[in-house]
C-alpha cells in the first residue's frame, strides 16, 4: 500500500492599475522528488513601499533570490537553517546595494512559508500579510513591523534595511485542508475577515477563481472609496493531503555520514580511486581522485579521521560545500556532484592540474613584473567574487593559490571561508584561528578585533608583495600579535627597496592595502585593484620588466642618449 505524500494546490491573481507603481512579487514553488522530501514548498510574497524608485527590482529580486538560494543550501540543513542563513546573505546584498543606489534602494517586506513533511516554517520581515483559514477561523500568523511618521506608514523591520535582519520565525503542525492566504498592505480596509472567508469557501474547488474574486472585490471596495491605484495581489496555498508519518529529514543520514578512513594511493570510495594525497592536515585531507565510471578526475575534501563528531571544525566542514557553490567565477574553485550516493562525509571540487604559487615562484625567479602582476590582478578578481557573495575567504596565501599550465589563478581551500552574515563575524574569526593562523594574515585575527573585508584585503596584498618580493611586508608577522602595542613595530618595509621595478606608486598603494589598522585600509577591494593594474596600463610602462632600464627612467634615457653623441663626436674628431 503506497504512503501518502505531502499534497498541495495553489491560486493567483494580480491587479495593478498602474503598471509603473507595480511594487510586488509573489511565487510558489513545488519542486519534484528527492528536492521536494528535503527541501519541501515554498511559497513567498514581498511588498517594497511605494515610495522607492526601485520597489519593483527589490520586490521581485527578494522573491527569486529567496528560491534560487534557498533549494541551492546542502540537504542537509533543516529548514530554519536554510532559510534563514539564505535571508541573511540576500539582505547583506540589499543592504550594500541600497547603499550604492543614487535613488531608491533594494528595501523590501517579504514573507517565506516552507511546507515540509507535517509541518509549516513561516519566516517574516515587514509588513506583507499572512493569514490561515482553518476552518471557519481566519488568523493572522504575521506581526506587522511598521512606524507611523507624519502619517505615512513605514516599515520599521524590511529586507535590505539594515545590515543585520531581525527574522520573525514560527513553526506549526500543518492540517489537512488548512488554506494560507498572501496579500500585502494595499488591501487593509477593503475587505472584512467575514468576507474573506466567504468569498474563499464560495467555490473552494478553483484557487485561481478564488483570488480573481478577492482581487475583483478589494478593487470594488477601494474604488467605492475613492482610493482604486493600489495595486493588489493574493495568493492562496491549500494542502490537500498530508503524509502518514513525518519522514527523517537529510540532516539527520548526511550529519551522521562516517568520517572517511585514511586512504591511500589505490584505495577506493563510493566508486571513486585514490590517485594521490595532496594534503594532511590535523583539520582535513585532501586526495586526488578518479570516478571509475566515468573517468573524471576531482578533488576530494574530507575531514581529518582524528577529528570527533563534537568538533567545531566538524560542523562547519557540513557548510563549506554550501558556501563555495555560490560562488560562479573561473578564479574559483568549482564544487562537483558526487556521481553516486555519499557512504562518507566528504565533497569534491574541480582538479586543476597546476602547482601552486609558491611553487611557481620557486621555478620562475625570472620572472617579469608584468607576469608576476597579471597573476595578482587575477587573483584579486577570485578575492571579488567571494566578496561578491558576502564570503570572507580568511585563508589567502600563496599555498592556496593554483596556476595551471596556461597561466590561469584557482584560489582554492575554503576550510575558513564564512559567510559575512549579520553577528558571524566573531565565529569567522574564531573559524580562522581553529584552522590556523599564517604569516599572511591581518593583525586583527591575532588581536581578537573586528574583520571583514578590509581583513581579506590585507592578506591578499600581502601575498601580492610577496609573489614581488620574495619576503613579508613587516619583519614581525601579524600572527605573531601578542597585544595592541605590538602594533608599533609593524613598520612597512617598502617593497620598491627589495624590487626596484616596482612602481612608485604601487608601493604606495601597497602600502596603504597592509595598513596594520583595518580602518585605515582602501574602503573597496576595486580600488587596489585598480592600482595594480596602472603599471600594466602605461604604454612603455614601468610594468614591463623585459625593457632596458634605460627606457624605464626618462632620466636616465636621455642620459644614455647624451653619452651616445658624445662618443659620435669623439670618434669623428679621431677619424679626421
Amino acid at each position: 500500500m503506497a504512503t501518502a505524500q505531502l499534497s498541495l494546490s495553489f491560486g493567483q491573481a494580480f491587479v495593478a492599475p498602474d503598471r509603473r507603481r507595480h511594487r510586488s512579487s509573489m511565487s510558489v514553488r513545488l519542486p519534484e522528488g528527492a528536492q521536494f522530501h528535503a527541501k519541501g514548498a515554498c511559497a513567498l510574497i514581498s511588498d517594497a513601499t511605494a515610495r522607492n524608485a526601485l520597489a519593483k527590482q527589490a520586490g521581485d529580486l527578494a522573491v527569486r533570490g529567496f528560491l534560487a538560494d534557498y533549494y541551492s543550501t546542502p540537504d542537509h540543513w533543516d529548514v530554519k537553517t536554510s532559510a534563514t542563513r539564505v535571508l541573511r546573505a540576500l539582505n547583506a546584498w540589499a543592504y550594500s546595494q541600497s547603499r550604492q543606489a543614487a535613488e531608491g534602494g533594494f528595501v523590501t517586506s517579504l514573507s517565506a512559508l516552507v511546507l515540509r513533511g507535517t509541518e509549516g516554517h513561516l519566516f517574516h520581515m515587514g509588513d506583507t500579510l499572512v493569514f490561515r483559514l482553518r476552518g471557519a477561523e481566519f488568523e493572522q500568523l504575521t506581526r506587522d513591523h511598521v512606524n507611523d511618521l507624519g502619517g505615512y506608514r513605514y516599515p520599521s523591520r524590511a529586507l535590505g534595511m539594515d545590515n543585520s535582519i531581525d527574522i520573525d520565525y514560527a513553526r506549526f503542525p500543518l492540517k489537512q485542508g488548512d488554506l494560507f492566504l498572501f496579500t500585502t498592505r494595499a488591501v487593509l480596509g477593503t475587505l472584512m475577515p467575514s468576507e474573506y472567508v466567504q468569498l474563499i469557501r464560495q467555490d473552494a474547488s478553483d484557487l485561481h477563481a478564488a483570488c480573481d474574486r478577492l482581487a475583483a472585490a478589494a478593487v470594488e471596495r477601494a474604488q467605492s472609496r475613492g482610493y482604486g491605484a493600489e495595486p493588489f495581489c493574493f495568493q492562496l496555498l491549500r494542502v490537500d493531503e498530508l503524509p502518514d508519518a513525518p519522514s527523517d529529514h537529510p540532516a539527520k543520514v548526511y550529519g551522521e555520514l562516517p568520517i572517511p578512513p585514511e586512504l591511500s594511493p589505490g584505495d577506493r570510495l563510493d566508486g571513486l580511486e585514490v590517485q594521490a594525497v595532496l594534503s594532511r592536515t590535523a583539520q582535513s585531507r585532501v586526495y586526488r581522485v578518479r570516478d571509475v565510471r566515468s573517468e573524471r578526475e576531482m578533488v576530494m575534501k574530507a575531514p581529518s579521521p582524528e577529528l570527533s563528531h563534537r568538533n567545531a571544525y566538524l560542523e562547519h566542514f557540513l557548510l563549506q560545500q554550501w558556501v563555495v557553490e555560490r560562488v560562479k567565477s573561473p578564479f574559483v574553485a568549482r564544487v562537483m556532484e558526487p556521481s553516486r550516493p555519499r557512504r562518507y562525509l566528504y565533497y569534491l571540487m574541480a582538479y586543476v592540474e597546476g602547482e601552486t604559487l609558491a611553487e611557481w615562484a620557486r621555478r620562475h625567479p625570472q620572472a617579469s613584473l608584468a607576469q608576476r602582476l597579471d597573476i595578482a590582478n587575477q587573483l584579486g578578481k577570485a578575492v571579488q567574487a567571494l566578496h561578491h557573495r558576502e564570503l570572507l575567504h580568511q585563508q589567502i596565501h600563496p599555498g592556496n593559490v593554483l596556476i595551471d599550465p596556461h597561466g590561469q589563478v584557482v584560489l582554492t581551500d575554503f576550510s575558513a571561508c564564512r559567510m559575512r552574515d549579520g553577528g558571524g563575524l566573531k565565529d569567522a574569526r574564531e573559524l580562522a584561528r581553529q584552522v590556523g593562523l599564517t604569516e599572511h594574515s591581518a593583525p586583527e585575527y591575532a588581536l581578537d578585533d573586528e574583520i571583514g573585508r578590509r581583513s581579506d584585503q590585507y592578506s591578499y596584498a600581502s601575498t601580492v608583495y610577496w609573489l614581488l618580493t620574495g619576503e613579508l611586508p613587516y619583519a614581525l608577522p601579524p600572527n605573531r600579535l601578542l597585544r595592541h602595542t605590538d602594533l608599533e613595530q609593524l613598520v612597512y618595509r617598502s617593497a620598491r627597496q627589495r624590487n626596484p621595478e616596482v612602481p612608485q606608486a604601487l608601493d604606495e598603494a601597497l602600502r596603504r592595502a597592509l595598513d596594520p589598522q583595518r580602518a585605515l585600509r582602501y574602503r573597496r577591494l576595486s580600488e587596489f585593484l585598480r592600482e595594480l593594474r596602472q603599471p600594466l596600463a602605461r604604454p612603455g610602462g614601468e610594468g614591463r620588466a623585459a625593457s632596458p632600464r634605460v627606457f624605464r627612467d626618462r632620466g636616465h634615457f636621455w642620459q644614455g642618449i647624451a653619452a651616445i653623441l658624445l662618443l659620435l663626436l669623439v670618434l669623428s674628431w679621431l677619424l679626421r
